[in-house]
């Protein structure tokens, strides 16, 4: 029996087919015209939305309220929950950094994080940055950080107020708390300072959201007269920049997903012209941190598929003169790595399982920061200070909520700093992770995280809500989430599928998810569903997939592929339209995703391949599940069209009564919700649905 029911009639869009032939070959898409013309300009000003899409947005919302209008109380219980596992008043542990030491706080009720220092050794707490109060009468506000300069004079901060991602800076005189006349426009959201703390450098987005421009922007001048340091020609790579802990160095980081390029502006001349490490090479990738008389490489030049350390006279940090440190181990990817005065550190991962290497820098002498529980989530933050033996990391598991930890590196020994606080309470025992091994159809193994209730039956009654993405190299982590618990105390299991085209089980784990080889994930993800079910832990007719961003190509695959396998599916700004995002070059992300899935302009195979699963030209006469779409108009990744056309073609092909829902955030983009509390109403939203098609009372 439908969960749904007295449903209004839902929206169905105009069919106005748009032909397209490319390769010889001849699309034609019905709802092109979802898509506004304007689409750059009403990012910035969504007034400028053309009236005929504002209102076919407008009915969906409606009639998505309509149909989950019996969930209003259900929502406001898990709002109510979520809220409860939150400390409102919690602060970050500051982080020393010279004199003063750096953090974050909330205040009770509070949505946005305040920025404070204090004495290094304790003392009295300086306010630097309200963020309630900056997103005081604003819709959507997100802040993208504060960052001090090296004489903690000011302070660069930056804002977007209308979910686009295009940020303004400006700075704050770290004294007087108050802020200069500088106001820098259309930034990717931080700046690098120089040392005199005089000048900063910034990033500026293109008229295509592109970060492609690198600006030297000096105190109290018009950003008109900001002086062009690096503009990057190819529309496939993206560039940022950064300082070092040492102040020896400005770096410009140019890369797309399997190419890298680095160029270096020396502290002591800012004018120079940017110094190439190494040419960029297709498939050539590293990352720089600075040791000194050295820089400290991750590459995995020369075949290291998982990565290596290599280190570099500061003077000639060609790829002439680099030198093996750490070298390449099949199966260990090294993910990141930091260096410091006495020691190099990284983080890696084999098996599936994070831990922190250590080395002296002295001694050559390793050591690793590991944990023995089956499944769980290392984080490493390092420290400000480039002269110091401690660093600090995060450890967390599924049932164990996040640890913050100071580690010294030469006594080893590690000092708990703060215990995520659940005011709700949290019995740990009460709590089961596991980690299981599905089979895929090419009879790779596929490993599953879960997170159940003790006395959760393992019978096949028991809803599920499996989570998957699998791009980009991403590793989805076996971590601490207090939202979840609103489901999993209801009785759900929580299961996380580790597919390919992540890297959970190192590079070829990403490599075999990617390009010709994307359709591994979707069947991956399959695998891992099937198994739940073969293995107890869920029904076919309980299940419920979940996905966003990348992953929601993820939720409109197996929609496709296996739509009698989920009682539901929730897509969040999900990718769909992948093979028109693809053939179109003006858009913020096509060039350089085309590394990641091919570039169907160019190469007819990559056409094809694309055309084989993109899911909203896959969509067929099929009786899909009650699928939850949610879009934010003003995201630049996944821009809202492509959800919007997937809800309308889905609807008008699919031959079942199940629900297709499209949720438009009218005032925000890729992330949703700014807000902490927002967000987790949103989070209540999708759940409340997970619930309601899992057919529990609610």
């Amino acid at each position: 029996m439908s969960p749904f029911k007295s449903l209004p009639d839902a929206p169905i869009a105009a069919r106005r087919p748009v032909s397209d032939t490319r390769h010889g070959i001849t699309r034609t898409d019905d709802y092109a015209w979802l898509r506004a013309d304007n689409w750059q300009a009403m990012f910035k000003d969504t007034s400028l939305l053309d009236p005929e899409i504002r209102s076919y947005l407008e009915a969906e919302n409606s009639y998505m309220t309509a149909a989950m209008a019996d969930t209003d109380g259900l929502q406001k219980a898990l709002f109510a929950e979520m809220r409860g596992r939150i400390k409102e008043d919690d602060s970050s542990v500051p982080m020393k950094d010279g004199p003063f030491a750096y953090g974050t706080a909330y205040v009770t009720g509070g949505e946005q994080p305040r920025y404070f220092r204090e004495p290094r050794d304790g003392g009295a707490r300086v306010m630097l940055l309200d963020g309630d109060k900056e997103a005081e009468g604003k819709d959507y506000f997100r802040l993208s950080g504060l960052d001090h300069s090296t004489d903690h004079a000011r302070g660069i901060w930056g804002y977007d107020d209308k979910g686009s991602e295009y940020f303004t800076l400006r700075v704050r005189d770290l004294e007087t708390l108050t802020d200069l006349d500088d106001e820098i426009h259309n930034t990717g959201g931080g700046g690098a300072w120089a040392p005199d703390g005089q000048s900063f450098f910034y990033t500026v987005l293109d008229d295509n959201h592109r970060p492609s421009r690198i600006y030297h922007h000096r105190l109290g001048t018009p950003q008109a007269e900001d002086r062009l340091v690096y503009e990057e020609e190819d529309a496939g790579f993206f560039v940022s920049v950064g300082g070092s802990l040492l102040d020896d160095v400005i770096f410009i980081d140019i890369h797309d997903h399997e190419t890298s390029e680095y160029r270096l502006i020396p502290a002591t001349d800012l004018a120079a012209e940017p110094k190439v490490v190494a040419p960029r090479e297709v498939g050539l990738e590293y990352n720089m941190a600075e040791g000194g008389d050295v820089f400290y490489i991750l590459t995995n030049a020369d075949g290291a598929k998982d990565f290596k350390i290599v280190e570099a006279p500061f003077a000639t940090p060609e790829r002439a003169h680099w030198r093996e440190v750490v070298p390449h181990t099949p199966g260990r990817l090294i993910l990141n790595h930091m260096a410091f005065a006495r020691h190099l550190v990284w983080l890696e991962r084999e098996n599936g399982l994070p831990q922190i290497k250590i080395r002296d820098r002295r001694s050559g002498e390793e050591h690793a920061i590991a944990f023995a529980e089956e499944a769980y989530s290392l984080g490493l933050q390092g420290a400000l200070e480039y002269d110091t033996d401690v660093i600090r990391f995060s450890y967390s598991s599924m049932t164990t909520p996040s640890q913050l930890f100071d580690y010294d590196m030469t006594t080893r020994e590690r000092r708990l700093l703060k215990t995520q606080d659940v005011p709700s309470g949290h019995r740990i025992d009460d709590y089961v992770t596991r980690r299981v091994m599905a089979t895929a159809p090419d009879g790779e193994t596929v490993p599953v995280s879960l997170l159940y209730r003790k006395d959760t039956p393992l019978d096949g009654s028991a809803p599920c809500l499996l989570y998957g993405y699998g791009a980009y190299g991403y590793a989805i982590p076996a971590s601490f989430n207090t939202n979840c618990l609103s489901l999993v105390d209801r009785g759900f299991v929580y299961a996380i599928a580790h597919i390919r085209g992540g890297n959970d089980k190192g590079f070829a784990w990403y490599e075999d998810g990617k390009m010709a080889k994307k359709t591994n994930s979707f069947t991956d993800f399959i695998a891992a569903a099937d198994h739940l079910v073969a293995e107890g832990f869920t029904a076919h007719d309980r299940l419920i997939a979940q996905g966003g961003s990348a992953g929601g190509m993820l939720m409109g695959a197996i929609a496709n592929l296996a739509p009698e396998k989920f009682a539901g599916i929730i897509a969040a700004v999900p990718f769909v339209d992948v093979l028109t995002t693809m053939l179109d070059d003006t858009l913020p992300l096509t060039p350089p995703e085309w590394p990641e899935w091919g570039n169907p302009i160019a190469d007819e195979a990559a056409y094809r391949h694309i055309a084989s699963y993109s899911p909203y030209d896959n969509v067929g006469a099929k009786p899909y599940p009650p699928i939850l779409i949610l879009s934010g108009l003003t995201d630049p990744r996944v821009t809202y069209w492509e959800p919007t056309k997937w809800a309308a073609k889905l609807r008008a092909n699919t031959t079942g009564t199940a629900p297709i829902l499209l949720k438009t955030n009218m005032g925000a983009g890729h992330g949703g919700a700014s807000g902490r509390f927002q967000r987790l109403e949103e989070v209540a939203f999708e759940y409340a649905f997970a619930v309601k098609v899992a057919g529990l009372a609610h």
